[in-house]
């Protein structure tokens, strides 16, 4: 399913971590908030939502299909790709660096209230999981929204799990199209 849209992305803190070695021990980061404005005002941004960190789907394709396709990305004018989970931001970070993602801004929603608001907050429960965010993808530019490909079959509990339009590929050919219409 795909949308279009011109709403706002929702306003809320994300409680990330920084390095700080000041901090010391094996650990050495830090709590850092970032506002939705910082992420997205005065910005073109590409974020997509996925179920978690370390699932097989997210792990083999949809997270290193946007890191593969990164520098296309910003070829087209896009300044920051972002993986939204609903995670905590440790286990962002080392799946990040288990993957060895080095592009792909990894953003962690560990309340879900940046998934909730969007509605894209789905329960997982039959795999264990709780809840967690549905697959989508989305392009933000000075935090609107302006285009949405959501996976088809949002629901609760869903018995499979659909990728087939929040992908690399698919947000590229809209963006080819879409600003290639406008240069």
């Amino acid at each position: 399913m795909t949308t279009q849209h011109t709403q706002k992305v929702p306003s809320i803190i994300f409680k990330t971590r920084v390095r700080d070695e000041a901090v010391g021990g094996a650990n050495p980061f830090r709590w850092h908030n970032l506002s939705s404005d910082d992420i997205f005002k005065g910005k073109e941004v590409i974020l997509f939502g996925l179920p978690g960190a370390f699932t097989p789907t997210c792990s083999s394709t949809h997270l290193p299909g946007y890191e593969a396709k990164y520098d296309e990305f910003i070829k087209l004018g896009i300044d920051t790709v972002i993986c939204l989970s609903v995670n905590d931001a440790f286990t962002m970070f080392q799946w990040a660096k288990n993957l060895d993602v080095k592009n792909i801004f990894m953003l962690p929603d560990g309340n879900a209230d940046f998934t909730r608001m969007m509605g894209m907050l789905v329960k997982k429960e039959n795999l264990g999981f709780g809840y967690r965010s549905w697959r989508y993808s989305m392009h933000v530019k000075d935090g609107s929204i302006q285009k949405m490909f959501v996976e088809p079959g949002l629901s609760d509990n869903c018995t499979d799990d659909p990728f087939q339009v929040s992908d690399a590929d698919t947000m590229l050919a809209y963006l080819k199209t879409e600003l290639g219409t406008k240069k």
